[in-house]
């Protein structure tokens, strides 16, 4: 005979919504920071010891990505999932745009319109299809079959 624990799921509250929302934006900034530093780092890399724990570009960047997996973990205990995993394609953004002012890439026209894809369809997966925010209330959605 086996017993079954079984766990209440309760719902965060706005706030702690709202800080989840934060985080893994900030993890987007922090995330393309980290892959810079390493790109940096590697642009000197040697496979010897010495020359691995005196690549600072490259140790900051795999810390920062460290600090990036915990605040991850932090925003995703109060956070919806279908809503924060939207917003971390903003890391794409964020790097390319870094890309192309810190380490001189050339941009074009697919790689904007690649942009402008990911930013477009962050807004629409953020967006509430079952509801709206009034006051900072969730309210029902009163257009046409939604409601």
């Amino acid at each position: 005979m086996s017993t079954t624990a079984t766990i209440p799921i309760t719902k965060p509250d706005e706030n702690a919504r709202r800080t989840s929302i934060y985080l893994v934006f900030a993890c987007t900034i922090l995330g393309s920071a980290a892959q810079l530093l390493i790109k940096s780092g590697m642009s000197h890399f040697s496979p010897h010891l010495l020359a691995l724990v005196t690549n600072i570009p490259l140790i900051v960047g795999y810390t920062l990505y460290g600090i990036n997996t915990v605040m991850m973990v932090v925003a995703l205990k109060n956070g919806e999932m279908s809503l924060l995993y939207p917003i971390i394609a903003l890391t794409y953004v964020w790097t390319t745009l870094l890309s192309y002012t810190m380490l001189g890439e050339h941009s074009n026209f697919y790689k904007n319109l690649g942009i402008l894809t990911i930013v477009a369809g962050v807004a629409v997966m953020g967006r509430q299809t079952l509801g709206y925010r009034t006051a900072g209330k969730l309210t029902r959605d009163r257009r046409p079959g939604l409601g």
